[in-house]
């Protein structure tokens, strides 16, 4: 018997597991666990988008197979926010396929698009579809260092870039952008957008984008950028979207592709074969989220502002220092000074272990995120200061504990 499919081998252990192993023994132990590891909004999907589901789905007719390419109402929804939102006419026809969340859109493009051996740019650390959906796909990723945290970042990731193509061979197929950036809150201005743009285009590279969190954003005179507003964009690009953090919706699994009409039609031709698309009532929901007030997204927002401001504080009067982000439900947090030898697996696993408060350590996410843990900012108010008085009180005899590590 084969010991391990080749795809599979491709795959190197989920390093979350590990925290998630030690999460679920704490609990079965009776811990009290305040998790900040997963980014899974803990607020109700509104009322309005619930009710129109609830009201879909009491037709009989809604129970059939849907259509893997979305309705046709969905499709023309999430081209009306573009055209709202960044000024960005799209053909709801052509241009705008709705997927099972941005996850599995970019996983199916990327089994559409990719052939053995194909190499494909992504920025490291990143969200872990945006490498191993090529991967699995039985593409070649090559990493761009994106540590981010300052005003130099995207002159470092065009250089990155044209140094990976410089030095790629056969040329890259494509660039995975990811802005705001999950997990480092990273977030980009227009003008860089159009530098990418320029370069992909000149060097024929596609561009694949994801801005699950475009409107999870603090600066409400700063919204971030679509790539599509880059005139030529949608020669080479495609943006991939979700209403999951928008509209407190994760679980619904609804996102769209959209942009250049030729990998569109290449992903729509996969998904004709691999599912039927959402549940139709889910469609319908989502259709009366995208047309119905947005009061509900700057409710969201404010939330995550408001516990960000809490967090980040309260992190810096215990003595850790981490930078507030600008968007994203995330904070992106230097392991403090004392445990940086210790690298972010092992010092999330000590931090659940002795201020019972779980994170995302930096690693999972690739090999230059090892000196941060990620914060996912899905624990309401209470929670996160007992979370903070339990962080004070570990970091106070923080000392102590490396000390009688390296005494053991």
């Amino acid at each position: 018997m084969i010991e391990a499919f080749h795809r599979i081998k491709r795959l190197p252990p989920y390093v979350f597991a590990e925290v998630n192993k030690l999460k679920a023994d704490a609990r079965a132990r009776g811990d009290d666990i305040i998790d900040f590891g997963m980014g899974n909004p803990d607020m109700p999907t509104p009322q309005h988008i619930v009710d129109k589901m609830i009201e879909a789905v009491q037709n009989p007719k809604t129970h059939r197979y849907s259509t893997s390419r979305g309705i046709p109402g969905l499709r023309k929804a999430l081209a009306g926010y573009y055209e709202r939102r960044f000024n960005v006419t799209l053909d709801p026809d052509r241009e705008v396929i709705a997927t099972l969340g941005s996850k599995e859109g970019l996983a199916n493009l990327a089994q559409a698009i990719t052939s053995p051996g194909d190499i494909v740019l992504a920025p490291n650390p990143c969200y872990p579809i945006h490498s191993f959906g090529f991967i699995i796909a039985g593409g070649a990723v090559r990493h761009m260092p994106a540590c981010g945290g300052d005003n130099s970042f995207q002159e470092d990731f065009m250089r990155e870039m044209v140094r990976a193509v410089k030095h790629s061979i056969p040329k890259p197929l494509a660039v995975v952008l990811n802005f705001p950036q999950n997990p480092t809150a990273q977030c980009v201005d227009l003008d860089f957008y159009e530098e990418v743009v320029d370069f992909c285009k000149y060097h024929g590279i596609y561009i694949l984008s994801d801005i699950a969190y475009s409107e999870i954003y603090f600066d409400e005179n700063n919204p971030p950028p679509s790539v599509l507003q880059v005139k030529g964009a949608r020669d080479i690009a495609v943006e991939f979207t979700s209403l999951s953090k928008t509209y407190n919706m994760p679980g619904w699994r609804v996102g769209f592709a959209a942009g250049n009409e030729t990998l569109i039609a290449a992903l729509a031709r996969i998904k004709s074969y691999v599912d039927y698309g959402a549940f139709t009532p889910i469609q319908v929901a989502a259709t009366a989220a995208l047309n119905g007030p947005q009061d509900c997204v700057e409710e969201i927002r404010a939330v995550y502002k408001e516990r960000r401001d809490v967090l980040c504080d309260g992190l810096a009067r215990a003595g850790w220092e981490v930078p507030k982000p600008e968007a994203t439900m995330f904070v992106w947090a230097p392991l403090p000074e004392q445990f940086k030898e210790m690298g972010s697996l092992e010092f999330s696993k000590l931090l659940l272990q002795e201020a019972k408060v779980a994170v995302a350590p930096g690693v999972g996410f690739g090999e230059y995120g090892d000196g941060h843990v990620r914060l996912g900012l899905v624990e309401n108010l209470h929670r996160t200061r007992q979370a903070l008085r339990n962080i004070r009180d570990f970091l106070g005899g923080g000392n102590m504990k490396l000390s009688k590590d390296a005494e053991a």
